[in-house]
């Protein structure tokens, strides 16, 4: 069993006791959603819960001077908060109850949030526990206001908090924050839950460089783990009153290659079809007072994207559905200093900046 690799971000006394072979503790008679709030996508096992999605958070409420989040996963990293404040980031944690002690003795939130993609993996998280005389308090209550955001690893915050642009796929792991994406960013200013359903390197219809053929993003939208096949997540109690989706980048910021069954026309024919029948989906399933942001940027050499994005809306427009709107964000400022050429930590602020604004002019129904 590996060691706990923690990086402390916080004048906390904090430690990691690891669950013996047996499965950890669970509690049937609540269950984790009792004293656990989540608006991602997880599959409810009563003592636990399993996710794959970036950015998949966890709230909860405890009384004592301390708590333990029991966790699963040895593919993900994670950042535990203490009544706001980031305590500690968890690499790979495997299977491990995370200890933080030494607080005020008093009432404190307690939040864990997933910073990274592991789309190959299932993470597990089984609740928050106290130390000896505390108490996990209720959950608390979800929040009116839900956003859903669709995307690719401009969406995810891929390797955003990396200082250079050149990153191993181990570097692009533990610099990958979704909790610092512009997603997550906007959703907390605007006081909203919200899922951080993006995976990176997919289209709507060609993944990037043309990987993984017979694939794109709408092969795992429905899934709450990624990596089964024919996993659906369904909770009525998700209507989101907003979703951002950004799908095209990888669509088109690369030549179609020898033996792709596309031309440049024939990938744009396709791409525009797909869209519309996705947003024929989410109107099927979130119903016509949803509003839906269709979101693009620049991509290098192409101006498909953004083009054929605004003809889609149009057209939407033009069959009467005036709730699904376009915005179209600048490169302007933005240094890209994430990894291989990615918004940085700095891009995510002002884009999501950019986005907060563009919502001011949207009579959302909140």
């Amino acid at each position: 069993m590996r060691p706990l690799r923690v990086t402390a971000v916080a004048a906390v006394l904090v430690s990691a006791t690891l669950l013996p072979g047996t499965a950890h503790a669970a509690h049937p008679s609540t269950g984790v959603l009792a004293k656990a709030h989540t608006a991602g996508r997880v599959k409810d096992g009563g003592g636990s819960v399993r996710y794959s999605w970036p950015g998949v958070y966890f709230e909860g409420r405890f009384r004592g001077t301390g708590v333990g989040v029991v966790l699963d996963d040895t593919a993900a990293d994670y950042d535990v908060q203490i009544d706001g404040a980031a305590t500690a980031t968890l690499v790979t944690p495997g299977r491990t109850t995370y200890w933080v002690r030494g607080l005020r003795n008093g009432v404190h939130s307690v939040r864990l949030v997933k910073r990274s993609e592991s789309p190959g993996a299932t993470s597990t998280f089984g609740g928050f526990v106290p130390v000896p005389g505390g108490t996990i308090l209720p959950a608390p209550p979800a929040r009116h206001r839900q956003i859903e955001f669709i995307g690719d690893s401009y969406t995810a915050g891929y390797g955003n908090m990396s200082t250079t642009r050149d990153c191993t796929e181990d570097q692009v792991n533990r610099t990958t924050n979704a909790d610092r994406s512009f997603a997550a960013l906007a959703a907390r200013r605007l006081g909203a839950d919200y899922q951080i359903n993006a995976f990176s390197g997919r289209g709507m219809v060609r993944n990037y460089n043309g990987i993984e053929p017979g694939t794109d993003y709408r092969t795992y939208y429905d899934r709450a783990l990624l990596d089964v096949e024919g996993d659906v997540w369904r909770d009525p109690s998700w209507r989101p009153q907003l979703i951002v989706i950004g799908l095209g980048i990888n669509d088109f910021s690369t030549a179609v290659n020898p033996g792709e069954p596309w031309t440049p026309e024939t990938l744009a024919a396709a791409y525009r079809t797909a869209y519309h029948a996705f947003l024929d989906k989410l109107r099927a399933r979130y119903g016509p007072g949803t509003t839906i942001v269709v979101s693009a940027t620049a991509v290098s050499g192409t101006t498909a994207y953004a083009d054929l994005t605004r003809q889609i809306v149009r057209e939407r427009n033009a069959r009467g559905d005036q709730r699904i709107r376009h915005w179209y964000y600048p490169e302007t400022d933005l240094d890209y200093m994430g990894c291989h050429w990615h918004p940085s930590a700095h891009d995510h602020e002002i884009i999501a900046g950019r986005l907060g604004d563009y919502l001011a002019t949207v009579p959302l129904r909140w």
